[in-house]
């Protein structure tokens, strides 16, 4: 099973480097051979040693090792592949987060090998499932953004070979069918994210969204200043008003082979960068994160990237809300008022607060799509961030099946949700003078009254809230989460549609 399919090839958009290094892996079930450069063996805490290793239990601990999830030892032969000791924790709780973070690992320790092979000595889980924790594991931890760099030493994976325990090859291939799917996903929207604003406008990001949906199977329609204004879409207009790039919504829809299941909708925020507008952000190291301030439309992106070849049987429908927010001569203003799309007056308390600005009229448009559901995504208040950190995103939903739906697809991709109430109570501080409501609430729970604020123009349409403000990034590598945009919720959102029904 590999990941080759065309070249991007968009007008005035080059290829994502991470995808493209994805698309040339190739993953088998063999066992390992000459031809290998590194070949892992699983250690687990107890039990026998693989015998390949050449070494006993005693050792492994003298040269330091530690058979714990996420140590290695690299042992070097005077010919033929590296051997890597992998370790694999207790052999009962090898679950699927265990497994991806221990091919992680592995894939670190042979970050120099372009062919490689592990060998899994035992796993309670199902093969199918045992194959596609590690493909993801090893693809996603062998990520690097490298597009700016003149020079790298970064080495992309050619050839991926599993050996796992049964006799059942086509386990592997299955898993790794629906593995090349899922970090596809979230490579996508690491490398949308990790690119700097002045590379990935957002009349860029229409092209990328019109070369990904060409290749992989869903339609893509672009919507200009001029069609935003006819439709009123007044949120996505205020934000643009400071930028001398056009905004664009970029519509994606993603049709099943057979009878759709229902209809989901998703919604990402795309502020190519954030600078604050006239409410200036300082600049600090948090600022210099703004260019991931289209986390969730990046997000968005990649899981539609991955609907064909994952088989999703419901209808989804994406609205991607991108444009920049700069502050100039021309910017919206503390104070003014905005119509959203549906004639909602919006007084503007904080320009900083523009995600949920431009968010607004896609949720509008997605209720008069007649979605079943939908569900949003967005890099949207630093209070997330304080509240959770940068391991573990709320979701709000004012449906508990949505709720439940979002959190059983964040536990199976390993991208922790926790839910927050939407505490209703909150709501008056987001109440106005001047108009029907404002975008900013009070000093506290500022991730429940941006919440709030979108539930306004949700309506009675089930519905669920990912604030990644925090978990959009990880300072240096952690497991198969590379340095630099973690692509969080891009898979997430991948299974949750797989899962959808009406």
């Amino acid at each position: 099973m590999n990941g080759q399919t065309d070249e991007l090839s968009p007008e005035g958009f080059d290829s994502l480097p991470g995808l493209r290094d994805l698309a040339g892996l190739t993953v088998t079930a063999r066992r390992p051979s000459d031809a290998d450069e590194a070949v892992g063996y699983t250690v687990f805490a107890d039990g026998d040693v693989p015998a390949a290793l050449g070494l006993d239990r005693d050792a492994l601990t003298r040269a330091g090792f530690d058979p714990k999830i996420g140590q290695t030892l690299v042992i070097p032969t005077p010919s033929g592949p590296d051997l890597i000791a992998v370790g694999a924790g207790e052999a009962t709780a090898l679950d699927t987060a265990a497994l991806r973070d221990l091919a992680a690992a592995f894939a670190r320790a042979a970050s120099r090998r372009s062919r490689i092979a592990l060998v899994v000595g035992q796993s309670a889980a199902d093969p199918v499932v045992t194959a596609r924790a590690i493909v993801e594991g090893v693809a996603l931890a062998r990520y690097r953004y490298r597009a700016l760099k003149t020079t790298s030493k970064h080495t992309p994976l050619a050839e991926l070979a599993l050996e796992l325990p049964g006799p059942d090859a086509s386990a592997v291939v299955n898993g790794a069918s629906a593995a090349l799917a899922s970090a596809r996903a979230a490579i996508v929207a690491r490398d949308l994210a990790n690119t700097p604003p002045g590379h990935l406008t957002a009349t860029d990001m229409g092209a990328a969204a019109e070369a990904l949906g060409a290749r992989f199977g869903f339609e893509v329609e672009l919507f200009d200043k001029a069609a935003l204004i006819q439709l009123g879409c007044g949120g996505l207009l205020g934000v643009n008003q400071g930028s001398v790039e056009e905004p664009r919504m970029i519509k994606l829809t993603y049709l099943p082979q057979g009878e759709a299941t229902g209809h989901l909708g998703l919604v990402g925020k795309g502020i190519m960068y954030d600078s604050g507008g006239i409410s200036l952000k300082p600049s600090d190291p948090m600022h210099l994160l703004m260019k991931m301030d289209m986390g969730g439309a990046a997000a968005v992106l990649g899981a539609f990237a991955g609907m064909r070849d994952l088989g999703v049987d419901a209808k989804v429908t994406g609205w991607l809300m991108c444009t920049d927010n700069m502050p100039s001569g021309s910017s919206y203003k503390l104070g003014d008022v905005l119509v959203a799309r549906g004639g909602t007056t919006v007084e503007v308390k904080n320009t900083d607060a523009e995600g949920r600005l431009v968010m607004m009229d896609a949720l509008v448009l997605a209720n008069e799509e007649g979605v079943d559901a939908i569900v949003d995504i967005a890099t949207l208040t630093g209070a997330a961030l304080m509240a959770l950190g940068q391991a573990t995103a709320p979701v709000f939903a004012n449906d508990d099946r949505m709720a439940d739906l979002a959190l059983t697809a964040s536990a199976a991709m390993d991208e922790p949700l926790w839910r927050l109430p939407l505490e209703r109570k909150y709501r008056s501080q987001l109440d106005s003078d001047v108009a029907d409501i404002s975008n900013l609430g009070g000093k506290y729970a500022g991730a429940t009254t941006a919440a709030l604020f979108l539930d306004s123009f949700v309506g009675e349409t089930p519905w669920a809230h990912l604030d990644i403000a925090g978990t959009m990034q990880t300072d240096k590598d952690d497991s198969w989460r590379s340095a630099g945009a973690t692509g969080f919720g891009a898979r997430t959102l991948l299974e949750l549609a797989r899962s959808f029904t009406a």
